[in-house]
C-alpha cells in the first residue's frame, strides 16, 4: 500500500535540524525558548535535546544569567549550545590564485592550514596533488582519526570549473568527475559547491557575535571577475547561487566608451575588474602623467604591482588618483544597485583591497553620496582572511553534513 507523509525518522531529523538552526543563529539558548520558537512541548524538546547531548552534539553550558536585579521565580533556565568540538571539518578552497586547505571546528575556529599560490599556468595535477597531500598532513599532524572528521568540503571558484574537469550544463556544475577522482583517495564524506557561496555562508555561520535579526546578506567578491550571492533566512537564493558571476554584466557607467568582449558598454567587467584598472592605467602610464608610478616600475608597465599603484595614489599621481577615485564611485553605484534590488540586512565585501580604515571610509562616503547613509551603514568587510580561504569549504561541509542532517552520522550517506 502506498504511504504518504513523512516517517518518524524524517520528523526526528527535521526537529533536530530546527534545534541546531536556532542554536547556530542565536547561540546559547534554553529548552523553554526553543520549545516556544518551534511550537513544540517542553517535554518533546527535552527528549530531542537530551538525546543530542548524549551523542555529544550539543551540551549544557550553565544557567541563564538575568540582567534584572530580581530573577523570576520557578525553574531556572539551563542554556544549551552546539558542541563545536563534536567533530572537526576539513575545507579545500580552489580559486584562481590559491589552493587553500585547512582544519576547523564546527564554529569555524582555525586549527591548521596549508596554502599554495597558483596562476593560470598551474597544472591540474599540481593542484590535485597539493590538496591530497595537505589533507593527509592535516589529519596526521593533528592526530585525527576518520571518526573525528565530519567530512571534507570543496569550494570551487566558477572560473576553475573547466580546469578541474567540472562540466557545466545550463549554469549547473556537475562535480561527478572530480568527486570520483577524490573518492579514490579518501573515504570521508565529500561536499562540492561554489566557493563564493561557501565564503558567504562562512560570513554568516562563523560570526563570533550572533545577531538573531540578521537573516540575509548580499555578498560581493572581488577578483578577475566579480561574483555575487544573496541569502534569505541565512540560506543562499538558488537563482543567484547558480550564476554568481552575473554581476560582471551589470551596467554601472552607460556613458562609458569602454566595452567588454560581449559588447556591453560600461559594465562591471570593463570598469571595475583588475584587468579594467590596468587597462586604464596603461593608457596614462608616462613620466608626465604618472611620475611616481613610472619611476617605481622603472618605466616597465609590466612590472607594476598593486602596492606600487597604492603608493602612487598616496603620493599624489594625478592620473592614478583620477582613475581610482572614479572606480570608487562606480563601485558605490554597483553597491547601491545591489542593495535596492536585493534588500539585504548587510552588504559584505570580500577580497576588496582596503589598505586601511581611511580607504574603507572613502568607499562609505562615496556610497553615501550616491545612495544615502542607509546604504553605506549596511556595508561590512568579510570576516574571512585571505590566508583562511579554506573556510569556504568548511562552511559548505558543515551546512550540508551537520546542520542539514540534524547532526546524524553522515559517513554512510556519502
Amino acid at each position: 500500500m502506498e504511504q504518504h507523509g513523512i516517517s518518524k525518522l524524517d520528523l526526528k531529523r527535521r526537529n533536530r535540524m530546527q534545534v541546531l538552526k536556532i542554536l547556530k543563529q542565536r547561540g546559547p539558548t534554553s529548552r523553554i525558548d526553543i520549545a516556544s520558537t518551534l511550537e513544540l512541548t517542553r517535554a518533546a524538546v527535552t527528549i530531542i535535546t537530551n538525546e543530542m547531548i548524549e551523542q555529544g552534539i550539543i551540551q549544557e553550558i550553565g544557567e541563564y544569567k538575568h540582567v534584572t536585579e530580581k530573577a523570576p521565580r520557578g525553574r531556572k533556565k539551563i542554556l544549551i549550545d552546539i558542541n563545536h568540538h563534536y567533530k572537526f571539518v576539513i575545507g579545500v578552497t580552489i580559486e584562481e590564485d590559491i589552493v587553500s586547505v585547512g582544519l576547523s571546528t564546527l564554529a569555524g575556529a582555525v586549527l591548521d592550514k596549508r596554502n599554495l599560490a597558483i596562476d593560470e599556468n598551474t597544472e591540474y595535477a599540481k593542484i590535485f596533488d597539493f590538496a591530497e597531500k595537505s589533507i593527509n598532513e592535516v589529519l596526521g599532524d593533528n592526530c585525527l582519526s576518520k571518526d573525528s572528521i565530519l567530512g571534507i568540503g570543496f569550494g570551487i571558484f566558477p572560473t576553475m570549473y573547466s580546469r578541474l574537469n567540472v562540466d557545466v550544463e545550463d549554469g549547473e556544475p556537475n562535480y561527478s568527475k572530480l568527486k570520483a577522482a577524490i573518492r579514490e583517495k579518501t573515504e570521508l564524506p565529500l561536499v562540492f559547491d561554489n566557493s563564493v557561496k561557501g565564503t558567504a555562508m562562512a560570513n554568516i555561520d562563523f560570526l563570533k557575535t550572533k545577531d538573531i535579526n540578521r537573516h540575509n546578506i548580499a555578498f560581493l567578491q572581488y577578483g578577475n571577475t566579480m561574483h555575487f550571492v544573496v541569502t534569505n533566512l541565512n540560506d543562499p537564493i538558488v537563482s543567484y547561487d547558480n550564476r554568481t558571476n552575473f554581476v560582471d554584466k551589470m551596467i554601472i557607467n552607460p556613458m562609458s566608451d569602454r566595452t567588454c568582449p560581449c559588447g556591453r558598454r560600461g559594465c562591471v567587467e570593463s570598469e571595475l575588474t583588475p584587468v579594467a584598472t590596468r587597462t586604464k592605467l596603461k593608457e596614462v602610464f608616462s613620466v608626465e602623467k604618472t611620475p611616481f608610478l613610472y619611476e617605481a616600475a622603472r618605466g616597465n608597465f609590466g612590472s607594476i604591482t598593486n602596492d606600487m599603484i597604492t603608493a602612487s595614489y598616496q603620493k599624489g599621481d594625478a592620473a592614478v588618483k583620477e582613475i581610482l577615485d572614479n572606480e570608487l564611485m562606480l563601485l558605490a553605484v554597483l553597491i547601491n544597485n545591489l542593495y535596492f534590488s536585493t534588500n539585504p540586512q548587510k552588504i559584505v565585501l570580500h577580497q576588496f583591497d582596503f589598505h586601511d580604515e581611511k580607504t574603507f571610509q572613502r568607499l562609505k562616503d562615496a556610497v553615501t553620496e550616491v545612495g544615502g547613509s542607509l546604504v553605506s551603514s549596511k556595508i561590512e568587510i568579510s570576516i574571512i582572511e585571505d590566508k583562511h580561504r579554506f573556510l569556504s569549504g568548511c562552511a559548505l561541509a558543515i551546512r550540508e553534513l551537520f546542520f542539514n542532517r540534524g547532526g546524524f552520522d553522515t559517513s554512510a550517506a556519502n
